[in-house]
C-alpha cells in the first residue's frame, strides 16, 4: 500500500508539473500578443533559450540551493545526489512522492519566476542578456529566495511567512528582477513624447494574448493545488475552487475598475485582472475559503488595473508584468495576514490565523517583512547583475535594430515573412492580389 501511494502522489505531482510547464505556452503566447508583428519571433527564442538553461542550471545547483537542509541557503543534493534520498530535501519529507518529481515540478516554477523578468523588456533587449541572467537567476537569485520563503528557510521557518504556492517565492521574485531590468533598459522607441506624454504601442493579436491568458488559468490548477504535493485529504479539489473563484473575481472587478475609469470594457485589463488574481490566490490558495479567494481575487483585479494605468506614465512595461505580478503578488502576500484560517494555518504547520479571525496583526508583520526582505534582495542582486551585463556587452539593441525589430535583426528571420518581406521575393507564397506564384492553368477541354 505504501508504494500504491508513492506511486500515486508522484503521478500527482508530475501531472501538475505538466501544467505548470505548459504555462510557458501561456508566456508566449500572451507576450506575442503584446508585441508589434517584427518582434514576435524573439519571444519564440527567448522562452526556449530561457526554459533550457533553467533546466540544466536548476538541476545542477539551484534546486540543492532552494530546499536542500538549512537556514540560510541548502548545504545539500546538488545534481540530485544522493539520488532518491528525500532526507537532502528536508522540507518536502512530509511528502512521499519521488525526489525526481518533486525536482520536475519545482523546476517548472523556477522558470515560470524567470520568464515572468522578461516581461517589462520586450522589443529592445539583446538576446545575449537572456542568457547571462538566466544563468545568475536559476543558480542564485531565485533558489535563495525561494529557499527563504518556502524552502525551509528561515523566513518560513523562523518567521512563519506563509506563502503556499508563490505569490512572493515565483512571483513578486520575478516582477522584481524585472524591474531592475527595466530600470536599465529603458523605454521603447516612440514610448514617451518629448513632453514625457506615455503613448500607447497596441500589440498585435488580441486573440493571440486571450490564448496566453486562458493557457496561464489552466496551468495554475497544476500551481497550486500541485503544491499539496500528494493526494490526501483532498486538499487539492477545494485549492483549485479557491483558485478558480479569485480568478473569476479578478477578471470582473478589472473589468469594472477599468469601466469606471475609461466607460470601456479593454480586452487587456481583464486578461490581466485574471492573471493579477491568480497570483493574488497563490499565497493563499492553501491558506484561505472559498469567500476570501474571491475578495483577495477581485482586489487583485481592482489593484492591477490602477498599477497599470500609473505605472505606464513613467515605466514602459508593454505587458503589465510589474503590476500583474509585483503588486498583486504584494497583495497576495500580505491578504495571508488578513484572510489565513487558522486551522489551515496549522494543518500546513506555518505561521498562526489571519487578522479577521484571530484580531492580531502578528501574522500581517510577519508577511510583511517576507515582502520587504525579498524585493530588497532580489533588486540589489538583480540590479548589480544587470549593471554589469550593460558596463559589458550592453543590454539593448541599437536604435536600427530596434526600429527594423528583433526577428531580423537579432535573429535573421521574421515570424510573420510575408508582412515585411517584398512580395516578389516569397517564392511559394501563392494566391491573393500580391501572388508571386501563377495559379495553374485550367484546360478548357473536356475529357
Amino acid at each position: 500500500m505504501a508504494d500504491l501511494a508513492s506511486g500515486t502522489n508522484t503521478m500527482w505531482v508530475i501531472v501538475a508539473a505538466i501544467l505548470v510547464f505548459f504555462m510557458q505556452a501561456g508566456f508566449a503566447f500572451l507576450e506575442i500578443g503584446f508585441s508589434r508583428q517584427k518582434n514576435v519571433g524573439a519571444v519564440v527564442a527567448k522562452i526556449l533559450t530561457n526554459f533550457s538553461i533553467c533546466a540544466l542550471v536548476f538541476w545542477a545547483v539551484g534546486f540543492a540551493f532552494a530546499f536542500g537542509n538549512g537556514d540560510l541557503i541548502g548545504d545539500a543534493g546538488f545534481f540530485l545526489r544522493p539520488y532518491g534520498d528525500a532526507d537532502a530535501y528536508g522540507i518536502m519529507a512530509f511528502s512521499d512522492a519521488s525526489v525526481y518529481s518533486k525536482f520536475f515540478f519545482q523546476f517548472v516554477f523556477a522558470a515560470v519566476s524567470l520568464a515572468i523578468v522578461w516581461g517589462t523588456t520586450l522589443e529592445r533587449v539583446k538576446f545575449g542578456v537572456y542568457v547571462i541572467y538566466a544563468i545568475v537567476f536559476s543558480a542564485i537569485i531565485y533558489p535563495i529566495g525561494a529557499h527563504w520563503v518556502f524552502g525551509g528557510g528561515w523566513l518560513q521557518v523562523n518567521v512563519g511567512m506563509q506563502d503556499f504556492a508563490g505569490s512572493t517565492a515565483v512571483h513578486l521574485i520575478g516582477a522584481t528582477g524585472a524591474l531592475a531590468a527595466l530600470l536599465h533598459l529603458g523605454p521603447r522607441r516612440g514610448k514617451y513624447t518629448a513632453e514625457g506624454q506615455a503613448r500607447a504601442i497596441p500589440g498585435h493579436s488580441m486573440p493571440l494574448f486571450g490564448l496566453g491568458v486562458l493557457i496561464l488559468w489552466l496551468g495554475w490548477f497544476g500551481f497550486n493545488p500541485g503544491s499539496t504535493l500528494g493526494l490526501a485529504d483532498n486538499r487539492f479539489a477545494e485549492i483549485v475552487v479557491v483558485t478558480n473563484l479569485a480568478a473569476a473575481a479578478g477578471v470582473l472587478a478589472a473589468l469594472a475598475t477599468m469601466w469606471i475609469k475609461t466607460k470601456s470594457f479593454d480586452i487587456g485589463m481583464a486578461g490581466n485582472g485574471a492573471i493579477a488574481a491568480l497570483v493574488g490566490i497563490t499565497a493563499g490558495s492553501g491558506y484561505v475559503k472559498p469567500w476570501a479567494g474571491v475578495v483577495i481575487g477581485a482586489v487583485a483585479g481592482v489593484i492591477v488595473v490602477l498599477g497599470i494605468l500609473a505605472i505606464d506614465k513613467k515605466l514602459d512595461d508593454p505587458v503589465g508584468a510589474l503590476s500583474a505580478h509585483g503588486l498583486a503578488g504584494i497583495w497576495g502576500t500580505l491578504a495571508c495576514g488578513l484572510f489565513t484560517h487558522p486551522d489551515l494555518a496549522e494543518y500546513n504547520t506555518v505561521g498562526d490565523g489571519g487578522l479577521v479571525y484571530t484580531g492580531s496583526f502578528t501574522q500581517l508583520g510577519d508577511q510583511a517583512l517576507g515582502v520587504v526582505v525579498i524585493f530588497a534582495f532580489v533588486f540589489s542582486l538583480s540590479w548589480i547583475t544587470f549593471f554589469l551585463i550593460k558596463k559589458t556587452i550592453g543590454m539593448r539593441v541599437t536604435p536600427d535594430e530596434e526600429e527594423a525589430g528583433l526577428d531580423i535583426s537579432e535573429h535573421g528571420m521574421y515570424g510573420y515573412p510575408e508582412a515585411f518581406i517584398p512580395a516578389a521575393e516569397l517564392v511559394g507564397y501563392g494566391g491573393g492580389p500580391n501572388r508571386t506564384v501563377a495559379p495553374a492553368s485550367v484546360s478548357t477541354n473536356e475529357v
